[in-house]
This record gives C-alpha cells, structure tokens and sequence, in this order.
C-alpha cells in the first residue's frame, strides 16, 4: 500500500470538510453522550415516550417487612453464583452466517456476553486467481480479475489495465479515459447502495434491504445495455474499453441520477434520525486512524476514522484530476461515521458523473496502437493482413516487454493494486493484487474486541467485506 501522509492536520480540520450530516451527527453523539442506561431515555427522545425508562427504585421501608411478605430470597440459595474470567466460551459464526457477507468464520471468544476475541478465519473461497493468471493472455486478464470483488468489477478491471499499459507504454484517447472514469464511478455509485442495502438490513432496519436494491437495479440496468452483462463485465481492456457507449446513454445517466438521487434521500430520512439505527451504530466498532495505518486500512474506512486520503486526489488516473469533487472524512471512526462517510461519497460520485456527461470528448474509445488494437471489422474483410493481424492478437495475445509494474486505483473499499512482472511475451509471469477487503478483515479484531456481541454484526457490515477479493 502506499505509504499515507500525516493525517493530524486532515484530523484538526476535518469539519471544513466534512458533509453537514456529519455536524448532525456530532451533536447527536454530544446528547447521547450524558445518557445512562436505565435512568432516562436519550434526550432528543425524552419528550415522545418514558416507556420503559424508568429504573425500579429501592423502596423506603424496614426490610423486616420484606421477610414478613415472603419475597425476601437470599437464603434461597445455597452459595452465591461465582464468576470465574478463566471460564469463556468459544463459538463460530459462519462461515455460512448470512451477515458474515460471504464465507467468512469468525472464532468469538466470549465472556457472558462480551466479546473477549475474535479470530477471522478466510481460506473458505479460495479461487487461486492470481496463479490462473499465469495462464491467460493480457487479453483474457480482464476476465479473470473482474471476479475478484465481483461488487466493483470495473475497478479490477481498470487496475489490471493501467498496469498492462504501463509496461507497454502506451497513453489512450481521451474518451476512452473519460468513459473509464464514468463506469467506475457509476460502479461506486452500485457499491454504496448494496452496502447501505445489507448494513441496514443486519442491524434490523429490513426495508433498506429492499430499497437499496431498488436503486442499484437501475444502474445495472445500464450497465447490461453498455457492457451486455450486469456484472463481470471484461468491458475495461488493456487499450481502452471494449464498445463505444450506445446510443442515448446521455438519456438513460440522467435519468438514473435522479433516480439514485431521490432514492438516497429516502435512506437518510429513514436512518440519520432512527433512534435503533443511532444506538447500533453511534461509538461501535471504533477504528483510531493510529490503527487504520498498521493494519493497511485504506478507502472509506480509513476517512471515516479522520484520514484524508484517496487515490482519485493523491495519485491521479485516467484523467480523475480534471473532475471537481471532494473527499469526506469522519472524526471517530465508527460505524455511523463509515455509513455517513459512503453516503457523502455516493453523492460525490453522481457530482463526477454529471461532469463527465458535460465533458465526454470525442474520438476514439480505445488505443490506435497496431501492437494492442485489432484492426476495424471493415478492414479485415478487405485486406489478409489485416485478417493475420486479428488472428494473431485474438489467438497470441498482446506482447508485452519485460518489466514490472503496480497500479493502484480507488476502489469502493479502498486501494485496489495490481502487481504485475513481465518476462517478456504474451502472459505475466507473476501477478499479486492488493485486495482493500482483506486489510479490513484483518482488523476485525481490534474492531470488536471488549465490545457485545450485539455490536459484533453492524462493526462486521460496516466493513463492507467482499470474500472474493479476500479469498482471490
């Protein structure tokens, strides 16, 4: 990973670049701060009901009344119940549990009901998907790596390619950048809305299940119309992309922004303000930034926890820097913030997407290089060498000179890497991915130990894991 720069300036100042919910929320945290369990309900609640807050209180009276009435029960007993710390309970969640997102197992150690230590325990899904790509083209990697976090597809697919080219050499038209940087976002834009769709739907709140889903059907749906899948979709190649966007695609991204607009309005109104969604959320799972750089924590996560730091503003690529957008970042580093933090970049990620519709320049949707790009389908009917020459990069594959290279791109979940080492000719010889998921899974334990077990599931969601990218 890339080293991170120092955030405490980004942590002083993090209000000037924080989204206005992220004020809301702090003073929501200062109220809920002079609340104790059993005394009085939290204050913005107080005056809608006092079911249920009152403690029951010592009665003023003689006890020796109590043992008249019969309800004096201490010598019922024979010894009083004895609480050792050696006698805990190990159990395993997963690696079937639905909300471990994937096969994951999780060892628990618990005492009564806390949580003295957890154990992350991968391997489960384990595809091999970096010693396959020994095996296959330049050509074929795209369809290979697209699979890893098969809920951002286009990102693996955008850190494979950069990295292709970058040994090769080669720099691409401009739309073809411009195109790249509008399904990456779109795809972030998809990413965030399944994550807000599974969080709420592990802490209890089952209708953001299906409005989540609603809104990301719509971008899938564009998705099939550009690529022809509505995942794993090999559309980012080394070169370009695959096809030019279709016709009235300019149509089909308003209407979806609107769509996916409206639709994180709903979620906001349902969630910020929701005193069980604020209680399972608000000081759980809390991550220091101190802990975020040792255990390579980046993305979301990360800023969520006060650390400034993205790829799209630290290290540009594919022309990200020409695009108006900011970063937010969080102060605590809990659960609510990684939720307000992914709902303020959504936002941002339709702010890029509206100038890219603004800007799409024209030209060529991929590389002209003769070394990488077949030649035009009118042309190979009318010319044998040109018939020779798709041949040989469909069977072959590209060449590719010796060298070696990393690209890193800003997934949804944090830097996306491709490691790559040629020895010349048309396959890597060696190639390592640097998966943001496995990171995040790999702090699960500091996450979430001496915390209830009740917390265990929204720290665990609001990672946002996919075991596919851990387990590659």
């Amino acid at each position: 990973m890339t080293e991170t720069p120092d955030t405490t300036e980004a942590t002083e100042t993090v209000d000037d670049q924080t989204p206005e919910t992220l004020g809301v929320a702090d003073e929501r945290r200062r109220r809920h701060e002079i609340w104790v369990s059993g005394t009085e309900e939290r204050m913005p609640f107080a005056a809608a009901t006092n079911e249920g807050a009152q403690e029951m209180l010592p009665r003023d009276e003689d006890p020796a009344l109590a043992i008249q009435r019969g309800i004096a029960v201490d010598d019922d007993f024979l010894e009083q119940p004895r609480i050792v710390d050696e006698e805990r309970q190990i159990i395993n969640m997963g690696p079937q549990h639905p909300s471990t997102h994937g096969v994951l197992r999780l060892q628990i150690e618990l005492e009564g009901e806390t949580v003295r230590r957890v154990k992350p325990i991968i391997g489960y899904l384990h595809t091999g998907m970096e010693k396959t790509a020994e095996t296959l083209t330049y050509t074929q990697g795209s369809t290979n790596v697209t699979r890893m976090d098969y809920l951002s597809p286009f990102f693996n697919e955008l850190a494979f390619s950069l990295t292709v080219e970058q040994l090769l050499g080669i720099d691409l038209p401009e739309r073809a950048d411009a195109i790249r940087i509008l399904m990456t976002e779109l795809n972030r834009v998809a990413s965030h809305l399944l994550f807000t769709a599974t969080m709420g739907m592990d802490i209890g709140a089952l209708s953001m299940m299906i409005y989540g889903w609603r809104e990301r059907e719509v971008v899938l749906d564009f998705f099939e119309k550009v690529t022809g899948l509505r995942m794993n979709h090999n559309y980012i190649r080394p070169g370009g992309v695959a096809a030019d966007l279709p016709d009235g695609w300019q149509d089909d991204v308003v209407s979806l922004m609107g769509v996916v607009s409206a639709g994180v309005d709903e979620y906001e109104e349902l969630l910020n303000e929701n005193p069980i969604f604020l209680d399972r959320t608000l000081g759980v799972g809390v991550l220091t930034p101190e802990e975020c750089k040792q255990f390579g924590i980046t993305g979301p996560i990360a800023r969520a926890s006060g650390i400034e730091w993205d790829l799209r503003k630290a290290m540009p690529y594919s022309g990200i820097d020409k695009y108006e957008f900011d970063v937010p970042t969080g102060q605590h580093g809990d659960v609510f913030d990684r939720y307000i933090v992914r709902v303020a970049e959504l936002r941002e990620s339709l702010k890029i997407i509206e100038q890219v519709l603004d800007t799409m320049p024209t030209g060529d949707y991929r590389t002209t290089d003769p070394k990488v790009t077949p030649p035009p389908r009118k042309r190979i009917d009318e010319s044998m060498e040109a018939l020779i020459h798709h041949f040989k990069l469909f069977t072959s594959g590209i060449e590719v000179p010796p060298g070696t290279a990393y690209q890193s791109v800003e997934g949804p979940r944090g830097e996306i890497g491709c490691h790559l080492v040629s020895k010349g000719g048309t396959r890597p010889w060696r190639m390592h991915w640097r998966a943001p998921s496995f990171a995040a899974v790999q702090a699960l334990p500091a996450m979430m130990s001496d915390s209830l077990i009740a917390d265990l599931i929204a720290a665990l969601a609001s990672t946002d894991p996919v075991l596919g990218d851990v387990d590659r």
